[in-house]
């Protein structure tokens, strides 16, 4: 029976099709997909011919043996391939620069660097899995564009090793910003992104750490506070855990927040809720305030609060006048040396604060 394109065939109706030979179908369906790709995009012929697919496809769901469909996983050069279900034609092959016609061809997406490929580009990929290759290497690159030139790399492609040359013979050769190397365009895609090197080395700004230093000393309260735990308030920056570990260390995430603005005002609206939980809805929080033992007159104090200062020693909390005024002298400190002396001269007496 032939199975071929020809108009009258698929004139007929659907429910008439005669075919039940699953091998005729699939070799109709790729006359139908080579006469797709033939004729001119968008035309009338094309999508009539689109349409007439899906009537083959259907009929093949229902004869066909499910076991014989593609895997839905593949992993190749450390990339986890998933057969994707989208029959979108906005898609790219990124090892063909070809489209993906996803009602015509199987194809795959990367789960780790969204790396999209037809199925039978598969095994022609000759680029790793950029986030697996991160995972392995995390550290930035922090010279700016170290350059070597292409004899270093003996004219090859840094990736795949194909022949490339500035001239763009064989291949057009292009260097990344990032490292320094030269790559084939199959492996560099002239796509734009933030240079962490260009960002420390040029970005001229002053990272502001006061709420960051707030946010440490902040920390003890949560860590020993029942309903701070129960709250799990230190979640509010699960996206930046390094806050809660020190006040100098920045992602490049960070910075590239600094300069849109989006950090201090994130940082802020967090610093008023931690201080809030402290100083207004938790007793428990609030009995671990300070008075100032210089004056002995005010509030109740927290290290935090921008008109205390702290005693480096014993973390004892003063008004910041106070403590200016009386540098020389913490009476916490005199205390605790006081308690040691005696402790020195009589072991029965209790060390206390």
């Amino acid at each position: 029976m032939d199975l071929g394109l020809a108009e009258d065939h698929f004139s007929r109706p659907v429910g008439l099709f005669l075919a039940s030979d699953v091998e005729q179908l699939r070799q109709a369906i790729e006359e139908c997909k080579q006469r797709i790709l033939e004729l001119p995009d968008n035309s009338e012929k094309q999508k009539d011919a689109v349409v007439r697919l899906i009537h083959l496809r259907l009929k093949l769901q229902e004869l066909k043996d499910p076991s014989e469909d593609e895997p839905n996983i593949r992993v190749i050069l450390e990339h986890r391939f998933y057969k994707e279900k989208s029959k979108s034609v906005k898609q790219t092959c990124d090892k063909c620069s070809t489209i993906i016609w996803g009602l015509l061809q199987t194809w795959y997406t990367c789960t780790g660097c969204s790396y999209r490929c037809h199925s039978k580009c598969l095994n022609l990929i000759t680029k790793p899995c950029v986030r697996s290759k991160v995972s392995h290497q995390a550290e930035y690159e922090l010279s700016i564009c170290p350059e070597t030139g292409l004899d270093s790399q003996d004219y090859r492609c840094a990736e795949c090793r194909v022949p490339i040359s500035l001239r763009g013979v064989p291949s057009e050769a292009r260097q990344c910003d990032y490292t320094g190397l030269y790559y084939c365009s199959n492996c560099h895609w002239n796509d734009q992104a933030v240079i962490p090197a260009r960002v420390i080395h040029n970005w001229d700004f002053e990272p502001r750490k006061k709420l960051r230093q707030d946010i440490l000393l902040m920390k003890p309260y949560f860590i020993t506070c029942k309903e701070a735990m129960e709250a799990r308030l230190l979640l509010q920056l699960q996206d930046r855990q390094h806050f809660v570990e020190n006040d100098d260390m920045y992602s490049l995430q960070d910075l590239i927040d600094i300069n849109a603005g989006r950090l201090s005002c994130s940082l802020t609206e967090t610093h008023t809720l931690f201080a809030k939980h402290i100083k207004l809805d938790c007793e428990r929080c609030q009995a671990k305030g300070f008075v100032c033992e210089l004056c002995k007159e005010g509030d109740v104090l927290f290290p935090f609060d921008s008109h205390t200062s702290m005693c480096m020693d014993c973390s004892a909390v003063f008004h910041r006048d106070c403590y200016y005024d009386n540098s020389t002298t913490c009476p916490k400190c005199a205390r605790l040396n006081l308690r040691k002396q005696s402790l020195l001269r009589d072991p029965s007496v209790e060390l206390q604060a």
